[in-house]
């Protein structure tokens, strides 16, 4: 992959709605951050001020859908851009180095590519997953004592993360070198414990407290990134890993998956809101195409600038149970064959409905062509485009 080796890659700005390409990337994937924490969603608590300014003079994604229940699956989704498969998420399985992710991608084009994690990177195979994708990971054991202001058992707050985070921008821009880091916080996370005097609940704070918490570090990281030479350039996208809960009377509950999205890049990209359903395996090509870079191909997940209407879909996933979101239906994969089909309403509860055999063939398409080029090799680096 060399950059401008294919025309239609090219970036478009009748077709992006940036003024010109990001050079750089930061990814902060938000610690069990549901849609429904966010004013921006309705909630009247004002748990996320930050969030919320950054969602009025950003791009704001209100209809985007997490794979998975799990952090490991929001890794994969946003790494990978690939369906949820059945059973253990591609992190943490055998065979998972050198695959077509974003950071092996940009890695070959020049881009230093960073992990930056703040608890410890051994669990779930996060560390073996991302530095064998191209990736250099950064976790609490490299950074410097005396950065860390506070932590707790699950990893350094997340301000401190940001602090290191900052850090490693610096280096990477002083070096001459274009960056994608992808930040994975914490502190949205039990015990929910965070340094006091940050925010008006004290610790520890439960969830409230913990969202409040995370949404100020994430405003605080802004204002300081603001200052730096490469902020200009820089386009920031804030997502969750996944929703703080799942629970529902279904076992794929709809609105436990709803998750934010928002691009900000105030210099590059103009406020908006955007209502489209859409999946978080197509934010990595995304990230491609908003950039003007070639690699797009090896995702199932699809630019969000390039769908069209009647291609719109969400993939949502437990353990045993695999969805397909469409049309305001919802079509299940259980074990044994089982096939569901529900009704979806503006809520996003569901109701049962007669089967769509036109959707179910495409749910199981999808999951079984994922799963066999995982399994066959189809998602390393330098294999063949994704069948779509």
């Amino acid at each position: 992959l060399h950059p401008g080796t294919d025309e239609s890659e090219a970036f478009d700005p009748q077709r992006v709605p940036f003024k010109r390409p990001p050079k750089n990337v930061v990814l902060i994937s938000v610690e069990s951050l549901s849609a429904k924490f966010l004013g921006s969603f309705g909630n009247p608590a004002g748990l996320t001020p930050r969030l919320d300014a950054l969602a009025r003079d950003g791009l704001l994604f209100t209809q985007l859908y997490a794979t998975g229940t799990r952090t490991v699956r929001g890794l994969e989704a946003l790494s990978l851009g690939t369906p949820p498969i059945p059973g253990q998420a591609i992190v943490r399985r055998p065979g998972n180095e050198h695959l077509a992710t974003v950071g092996e991608i940009l890695r070959r084009q020049g881009y230093e590519t960073l992990f930056l994690y703040g608890g410890y990177g051994y669990f779930d195979n996060m560390n073996a997953y991302f530095a064998g994708n191209d990736y250099r990971v950064v976790d609490r054991t490299d950074f410097p004592k005396a950065s860390i202001g506070f932590a707790n058992v699950w990893g350094v707050a997340d301000e401190f993360l940001f602090d290191n985070s900052l850090a490693q921008l610096d280096r990477a821009h002083a070096a001459g070198k274009p960056f994608l880091a992808q930040i994975m916080t914490t502190s949205n996370h039990r015990p929910f414990t965070y340094p006091d005097g940050r925010i008006d609940i004290p610790s520890p704070g439960k969830r409230e407290g913990a969202v409040k918490y995370t949404d100020y570090a994430i405003g605080h990281f802004i204002d300081l990134a603001r200052s730096k030479p490469w902020f200009n350039d820089t386009l920031f996208v804030i997502v969750a890993d996944h929703c703080a809960s799942a629970a529902g009377r279904t076992k794929l509950p709809v609105a436990g998956y709803h998750i934010p999205l928002i691009l900000y890049a105030p210099a590059l990209l103009a406020s908006g809101r955007d209502d489209r359903l859409a999946s978080q395996i197509d934010i990595p090509p995304t990230l491609l195409d908003a950039m003007g870079l070639p690699g797009d191909d090896h995702f199932f997940g699809q630019s969000l600038f390039e769908q069209r209407p009647e291609n719109r879909r969400a993939f949502i996933s437990n353990y045993q149970e695999l969805g397909y979101l469409k049309a305001g239906k919802l079509v299940v994969l259980g074990p044994k064959q089982r096939v569901d089909t529900f009704l979806i309403d503006a809520s996003g509860d569901a109701s049962p409905t007669a089967p769509d055999p036109r959707l179910r063939d495409e749910a199981v398409a999808y999951y079984q062509t994922a799963f066999k080029a995982f399994k066959e090799g189809a998602l390393k680096m330098g294999a063949i485009g994704i069948p779509r």
